[in-house]
């Protein structure tokens, strides 16, 4: 079987922030997510409408990817990013707490992460079941156009 780690993340977390966004009422993004910037590095706001669900998907794959539990702290590390400062040498700054917690607690009412206590959140066997499934979804798209992914699918899917 296809895990989440096995397939491009780009297409992974595209099609999981989709399924967030019509399969999941719970994960929604806030009235002030289309006004904010997602930490003091950016200049801007995000150019995508839809970036909640984009990060609520990068946010699950972290979690899948990592295995342990992981604080709002370091996924503030994880979405920072280096500083201008103008003519001053730049610097890293973390990124956004508030948007990772807010996040991080749609995705516990969701069902799909679970809290650990005092160490973090980590991925339940509900949300680590739809990271495979999707994968697996991905996986079979690509090998409709690709001959060499075939052999990694199952008897029954190669029609």
């Amino acid at each position: 079987m296809v895990t989440a780690l096995e397939v491009p993340a780009d297409k992974l977390i595209e099609r999981l922030a989709s399924h967030l966004k019509l399969k999941v009422p719970e994960v929604r993004p806030p009235k002030w997510a289309l006004a904010v910037k997602t930490g003091a590095h950016k200049e801007r706001p995000p150019e995508n409408p839809e970036w909640w669900y984009y990060r609520a998907a990068s946010i699950l794959r972290k979690l899948y990817k990592y295995g342990e539990p992981i604080g709002i702290e370091a996924f503030r590390t994880i979405y920072g990013g280096r500083k201008n400062y103008g003519v001053s040498p730049e610097h890293f700054v973390k990124g956004s707490g508030s948007i990772v917690r807010k996040i991080l607690q749609q995705l516990e009412k969701a069902g799909l992460v679970a809290k650990v206590h005092q160490r973090g959140r980590i991925l339940t066997p509900a949300g680590r079941a739809l990271l495979d499934r999707i994968a697996f979804e991905v996986l079979s798209d690509m090998a409709k156009d690709n001959e060499e992914l075939k052999k990694y699918l199952p008897p029954s899917q190669l029609k």
